[in-house]
C-alpha cells in the first residue's frame, strides 16, 4: 500500500483510476488468502489444537539420551469395553520379556471400572511391544485388568477367551481380523467431507488413489509402519467404500494372540491420529443414510479346514454358527448387539441382523466363503457380523466355542434367545 501511495503522489495513475487499481489489488489479495486457506485446511476438517504444537521442538526432547533407563507404557481396556487408557513408568533397564515387567495399579473409579471407595485395580502385563513413538529401548505393554479380589474386570474378556482356546490347541485355530475405521475431525464431522453437504456417492473410494477420493492416507500409512515397528502382526491395509474410511488387517494368529495384537493396533491408531489432530472412530455406523458402516470381519480356519478337502469342515462349522446366531450377535459389539443393529440392515454389504445366511463370494451374507476357498475346496470362512468396535477376545471365544467345543460355558442369563434377537429394535 505504501507503493500505491507513492505512485499516486507521483501521478503514476491516470486520472480517476487509482480507486480501481486499489480495488483490483485488494481483491487479488483476498483470493490469494482464500485459496491458501482452502489448500491448507481440508473442507469440513476441524483439527485438534494439540496437533498444532511445535513438532520440531518436540523431536528435540524425544531425541535426548535416556541414560540406560527405559520408559514402559501400560495399555488397558477401560470400563466402556472399547476405549483404551495408558500410563507410563520408568524402569532401570530394558525388559527382556513380559516377566520382567511388574504389575501396577490405577484408579478404576476414573475409568468406569470401580467405586471411588475401593478404586485401586491391578494392571497385569500380558504382551510386550516396541514403542514406535518414543522408540527403542522403550516398550508398550498390553495389560489385563483385575479387580481388588484378583478376578477379571467386567470388560476383561481375555481370561475367558484364553480358557476356551487352550482347550482346542490340537485344532490349531487361526484368526485374521479386518479392522475398519472412519476418520473424523474433533468436531465429529467426517474428515475431508464438505462442511455443508456430502461428498460424491460411494463408488470411487474403495482401494482408491487420488486427492479427490483417498482422504487421510497419511494416517493409514503411518499407522501401518508404526505397527510393523512395534511387532504387531499387521498384514495389510486399504481405503474402504465410504470416503475417509480405511481398513487394516491383523493376523493370522492363534488364541488370545490375535486379540492382543488387534487391541494394541487400535491403540497405535488412536495415537497416530492424535499426532495428526484427527479422530479414528470404530462406530459401526458413523454416518446414517446411504453410506457403508464399519465392521471387523473375522477370518477363521483350523488345521482341518486348511487341509485337502477342508471345505467340508468349513460347511459344518457354518451350520453350527447358524444354530448359534443369536449368541454371536450378542458378542458382536460391546452393547449386546445394539450398536450393530444400525449396521446389519441387509444393505451396504451387510446381512440382516435377524437372519443368518451364508454364501460363496456373498458380501451380503452373515458368513462368506471366499471364491478361492470354494475353488480350492479348503481354506477359511469369513464371519462378517462383528462390528468395528467388537472385543476380539469375545468374538474369537464365541467362534471357538460354537465350532470346536460341544458343551456351552456361557451363563444362560447372558445369552439372547432367537426371539429376543428378532425383536431387536
Amino acid at each position: 500500500m505504501n507503493l500505491l501511495r507513492e505512485m499516486k503522489e507521483n501521478d503514476a495513475f491516470p486520472r480517476g483510476s487509482f480507486t480501481l487499481y486499489r480495488a483490483v489489488i485488494s481483491c487479488s489479495l483476498c483470493l490469494f488468502f482464500f485459496f491458501l486457506f482452502e489448500i491448507s485446511v481440508p473442507s469440513g476438517a476441524v483439527m485438534s489444537t494439540s496437533s498444532q504444537l511445535n513438532k520440531t521442538l518436540r523431536s528435540h526432547y524425544l531425541s535426548l539420551p535416556q541414560g540406560g533407563l527405559c520408559q514402559v507404557t501400560y495399555v488397558w481396556i477401560d470400563g466402556s469395553g472399547e476405549g483404551l487408557r495408558s500410563k507410563t513408568q520408568t524402569m532401570e533397564s530394558e525388559p527382556c520379556n513380559i516377566k520382567d515387567i511388574p504389575e501396577w495399579i490405577f484408579d478404576g473409579s476414573s475409568t468406569s471400572q470401580a467405586d471411588s471407595k475401593n478404586s485401586d485395580m491391578f494392571l497385569v502385563p500380558v504382551r510386550m511391544f516396541r514403542d514406535p513413538f518414543t522408540l527403542d529401548p522403550n516398550k508398550l505393554v498390553l495389560c489385563e485388568v483385575l479387580k481388588y479380589d484378583r478376578k477379571p474386570a467386567d470388560t476383561n474378556h481375555r481370561q475367558a477367551c484364553k480358557s476356551v482356546t487352550e482347550k482346542v490347541k490340537e485344532f490349531h485355530p487361526w484368526f485374521g481380523m479386518e479392522q475398519e475405521y472412519t476418520l473424523l475431525g474433533v468436531d465429529g464431522h467426517p474428515y475431508a467431507w464438505p462442511t455443508n453437504g456430502f461428498p460424491k456417492p460411494q463408488g470411487p473410494y474403495y482401494c482408491a488413489v487420488g486427492a479427490d477420493r483417498a482422504f487421510g492416507r497419511d494416517v493409514a500409512e503411518c499407522h501401518y509402519k508404526a505397527c510393523m515397528y512395534a511387532g504387531i502382526k499387521i498384514s495389510g491395509s486399504n481405503a474402504e467404500v465410504m470416503p475417509s474410511q480405511w481398513e487394516f488387517q491383523v493376523g493370522p494368529g492363534e488364541g488370545t494372540e490375535i486379540g492382543d495384537h488387534l487391541w494394541m493396533a487400535r491403540f497405535l491408531l488412536h495415537r497416530v491420529c492424535e499426532d495428526f489432530g484427527v479422530i479414528a472412530t470404530l462406530d459401526p455406523k458413523p454416518m446414517p443414510g446411504n453410506w457403508n458402516g464399519a465392521g471387523c470381519h473375522i477370518n477363521f480356519s483350523t488345521e482341518a479346514t486348511r487341509a485337502e478337502g477342508g471345505l467340508e469342515h468349513i460347511e459344518k462349522a457354518i451350520e453350527k454358527l447358524r444354530l448359534d446366531h443369536a449368541e454371536h450377535i450378542r458378542v458382536s459389539d460391546p452393547h449386546g448387539g445394539q450398536d450393530n443393529l444400525r449396521r446389519l440392515t441387509g444393505l451396504h454389504e451387510t446381512s440382516r441382523i435377524q437372519e443368518f445366511s451364508a454364501g460363496v463370494a456373498n458380501r451380503t451374507a452373515s458368513v462368506r466363503i471366499p471364491r478361492q476357498v470354494s475353488r480350492d475346496k479348503r481354506g477359511y470362512l469369513e464371519d462378517r457380523r462383528p462390528a468395528a468396535n467388537c472385543d476380539p477376545y469375545a468374538v474369537t471365544r464365541a467362534i471357538v466355542q460354537t465350532c470346536l467345543l460341544e458343551g456351552k460355558e456361557e451363563e444362560e442369563a447372558d445369552i439372547l434367545s432367537d426371539t429376543e434377537i428378532n425383536n431387536l429394535e
